[in-house]
């Protein structure tokens, strides 16, 4: 058609999408989510289960303190808040983040060490976009956050993987590590509690980490969006405990701990005492890209022996029989880098919890080769 719309994609300069975009699309967990949904039968006789979301604030036992919805509520109705935040609006909520973390670190952080961002998928974003060049490589955790990954990828910067050890609680491989940086490496990026395998590292082992990274003159990110939401006998230590020993940008919000995703108020904080990132170009480039832009509690990671199971072929397999047979979702660890591995989520009200686990025992028990 002259002039029209048909006729073939190389009329179009925009035929071909960035390959990223499709790469990273592949391995979402919202992908994986949605054809999970396709395989529930949802006139079944039983309630459908969903392990699979790490989104708790749908169940009443997760809600946040009302307390908290008030004063979220009297601001907006106040009237004086609808525009975009003002120097001193900033100011203080930089301040009260400030001290809220200062009191878990052996010094103080100032309004300018923090950095607001809508939520912590947008400080993931920032980072990355400071960060970001040809050439550069960073070290990212397998398995791993998918969005850690794709904004890598997005602002052009190879990945090198290391490995965490599922027989060491999920370490970090330090010594794969030191393999894999060189001249080029950036960053290397901690999750801590940990998504998807909610391990919890202890003092000792993120101290080695921050020992690593100053030997190998690198940059420590850590994602603690998950903080102080830890089960069992590790406490969780901030990361920037260690900002003498190495640099470190941590990356939280509110959505977790206080169960609130739907907010989108979140943080990077600059952890550097000795002021070493001053000293170069990176402090000036998270300030002026803010002057641009306006064992977790809910996880756990289970490996699956396929041998086992007769009928199930991997465990995207296993997950999508699971939702058909048994209404129940979790959630593959192929969408986190980790293929014969199961998420499981229990932010979810304990007795469809135990519902949803016995169900998952009936259908491996059924499933038994």
């Amino acid at each position: 058609m002259e002039g029209g719309g048909g006729g073939s994609n190389k009329r179009w300069r925009f035929a071909s999408p960035n390959p990223a975009v499709a790469a990273a699309g592949e391995r979402s967990i919202q992908r994986y989510t949605l054809d999970l949904q396709g395989c529930l039968d949802e006139r079944g006789p039983r309630p459908v289960i969903p392990l699979s979301i790490g989104d708790p604030s749908s169940c009443p036992s997760f809600r946040t303190r009302p307390e908290a919805v008030e004063a979220v509520a009297t601001a907006l109705r106040s009237g004086e808040l609808h525009g975009y935040p003002s120097r001193d609006t900033n100011l203080a909520a930089c301040r009260a983040v400030a001290e809220y973390l200062s009191c878990d670190l052996p010094y103080k952080l100032s309004p300018d060490d923090v950095i607001l961002t809508s939520g912590c998928t947008h400080a993931i974003e920032t980072v990355m976009s400071v960060f970001g060049q040809p050439g550069v490589n960073i070290l990212l955790p397998r398995p791993g956050y998918p969005k850690h990954e794709a904004h890598a990828v997005f602002h052009h910067m190879e990945i090198r993987h290391y490995d965490l050890v599922p027989e060491r609680g999920w370490e970090v491989d330090l010594e794969a590590v030191e393999a894999l940086a060189d001249e080029n490496t950036v960053a290397i990026v901690i999750i801590n509690p940990n998504n998807p395998c909610g391990s919890v590292y202890t003092y000792e082992h993120l101290s080695k980490i921050a020992a690593t990274a100053n030997k190998l003159g690198i940059l420590v990110i850590v994602d603690e969006v998950y903080g102080h939401l830890v089960y069992g006998g590790t406490p969780f230590v901030p990361m920037g405990v260690f900002g003498e020993t190495v640099p470190i940008l941590t990356l939280g919000a509110i959505s977790k701990r206080w169960a609130v995703p739907g907010w989108r108020f979140g943080w990077i904080v600059i952890c550097d005492p000795k002021c070493i990132l001053k000293e170069t170009k990176v402090f000036h480039s998270l300030r002026t890209f803010r002057m641009l832009t306006a064992d977790p509690a809910t996880f756990v990671q289970v490996k699956l022996d396929i041998s086992q199971l007769s009928n199930i072929s991997d465990d995207v397999d296993f997950c999508r029989k699971l939702a058909k047979e048994e209404s129940v979702m979790v959630l593959p660890g192929t969408a986190l880098g980790m293929e014969n591995w199961l998420r499981i989520t229990f932010a979810s009200e304990p007795p469809k919890l135990k519902q949803g686990l016995e169900r998952v025992k009936s259908f491996c028990q059924r499933h038994q080769s």
